[in-house]
């Protein structure tokens, strides 16, 4: 039992270190066409490029509390995330939640894109370090919501408050920031022009994020709601 112990341990630490390897290789053939200062560069010189003091509070807190509560203290992997689960993995044997966090996300969207590739998701690790070393945390949340996918062609929180709303991402109140927020998730499935209802549920969704983590109080909420 022991030699089926050490063996199992050995090949497990094998393939961990040839998909780290694997992993390295694509993050440094991503850094090779373009660098993350230089990425990130593009980014910002754009015309609809908001700065996070440009972004009304109610979007920056629904963000946070729907895609990575604990954005503010992890170093850019949310190891309590992964754990939970692995926990639910191994008692049910199913796999639930997602644990990429917003610095993730992010370098998913500037080199890696979301198809699915367990190398890439290695490569995306050494990319997180770079981003959470090189940028404090209020650039990175900025630069997340100037890049992401809001739907019907928005991309960036200036084209999808421009776009939905006619309004400066600033001017977004609570019940506009909490329905655009929750879009990302599946921008072609709660896109606003051919699936408001499902964004409207959505919507609830992460109101009730804002409940569980205590960003607003239920009577708080229904204040802000009826002042709309």
């Amino acid at each position: 039992m022991k030699r089926l112990i050490k063996w199992t341990l050995s090949i497990i630490l094998l393939i961990f270190i040839i998909l780290t390897s694997l992993g390295f290789v694509e993050y440094k053939k991503a850094l090779s066409e373009i660098s993350l200062k230089d990425k990130i560069a593009q980014i910002q010189a754009k015309d609809d490029y908001v700065e996070i003091e440009d972004i009304s509070d109610y979007v920056i807190k629904a963000t946070i509390s729907t895609e990575d509560q604990r954005f503010y203290s992890h170093c850019g992997v949310d190891f309590i995330a992964y754990g939970r689960i692995a926990y639910v993995l191994l008692t049910t044997g199913q796999l639930s939640g997602g644990g990429s966090t917003i610095t993730q996300q992010l370098a998913k969207n500037l080199y890696f894109g979301y198809e699915p590739s367990i190398i890439r998701k290695f490569a995306e690790f050494f990319m997180v370090h770079d981003i959470e070393s090189q940028y404090d945390k209020d650039t990175i949340l900025e630069i997340y919501l100037n890049i992401i996918n809001y739907g019907d062609n928005h991309i960036g929180i200036y084209q999808a408050s421009e776009g939905y709303f006619g309004k400066e991402p600033k001017d977004l109140t609570f019940n506009e920031a909490t329905l655009v927020v929750g879009i990302p998730q599946s921008p072609s499935n709660y896109q606003l022009s051919d699936h408001a209802e499902n964004a409207y549920k959505r919507q609830q969704a992460v109101i009730q994020t804002l409940i569980d983590t205590q960003t607003f109080t239920e009577d708080e909420i229904q204040e802000l709601m009826d002042s709309n």
